[in-house]
């Protein structure tokens, strides 16, 4: 089947809902920037260099989208779909080994930094009234990275592909009939890394079925071992379509 027709069906069904409605589709969209991107791959060996720092970065629109599941009052299914590609080029002032491959001094290089991730999120709602609603829950987080490297004569790149647990978390208000300010996201912290996604809203409620909102997303993780160091931190201005039934 046709890989772009898949993931157009994914956005399809993809969001989450604050709302009595048992389904919630979520389509969100905006700016993304590169806050902060530091690699040094292998973790050990490798040369440390930043895509904000050592390259020029660019911004880029961005789309990703969720589906919500209300299996009951207050247990609930999220399925995520938040594709992510940054990009950066410029010039190496040193020489810099990533993966298997030195990269002179003076190379030209185009770097692109990937981090694909699909969540399928359990969250319970622990409080829930006209004005406020909080869910507590936890997300399987499958991430589908790739930092590749590129000059006229050299190209390598890293893949990782891995699953992580994380705590999602919920927050919403409603001051007035039409207006909800929110934040929600997933979150956890170890010794191996960190992993942090979360955006703040102001959403707008055209019908009891239609809702827009505006917002500011925050994307930040890394991990630090023998085999990959990378620590990144991305910006999101995000403005989002939401329908629930």
């Amino acid at each position: 089947m046709n890989r772009t027709f898949l993931i157009a069906v994914v956005l399809f069904l993809s969001a989450h809902s604050v709302s009595a409605q048992p389904y919630g589709v979520e389509l969100e969209s905006g700016w993304l920037w590169i806050g902060r991107a530091d690699v040094r791959i292998p973790g050990d060996e490798g040369t440390r260099f930043s895509f904000s720092n050592d390259l020029n970065a660019d911004s880029t629109a961005y789309v990703r989208g969720r589906f919500e599941w209300r299996l009951a009052p207050r247990h609930g299914l999220v399925l995520t779909l938040a594709p992510l590609e940054a990009t950066a080029s410029g010039t190496l002032t040193e020489e810099t080994r990533f993966a298997d491959t030195t990269f002179p001094a003076g190379s030209a290089v185009d770097a692109t930094y990937r981090f694909n991730n699909y969540r399928l999120t359990y969250r319970y709602r622990l409080h829930d009234t006209e004005e406020w609603t909080v869910e507590l829950g936890g997300t399987l987080f499958v991430r589908d990275a790739r930092i590749t490297l590129d000059s006229d004569d050299l190209r390598d790149s890293d893949d990782d592909l891995g699953l992580v647990p994380l705590v999602n978390f919920g927050v919403a208000w409603r001051p007035l009939a039409r207006w909800a300010f929110g934040v929600d996201g997933d979150a956890l912290a170890a010794p191996q890394g960190r992993a942090f996604d979360a955006r703040i809203s102001a959403e707008y409620a055209w019908t009891d079925q239609w809702y827009t909102g505006l917002g500011y997303r925050i994307l930040e993780g890394g991990a630090d071992n023998d085999d990959v160091y990378t620590f990144a931190l991305f910006h999101h201005a995000a403005v989002y379509v939401r329908a629930a039934w």
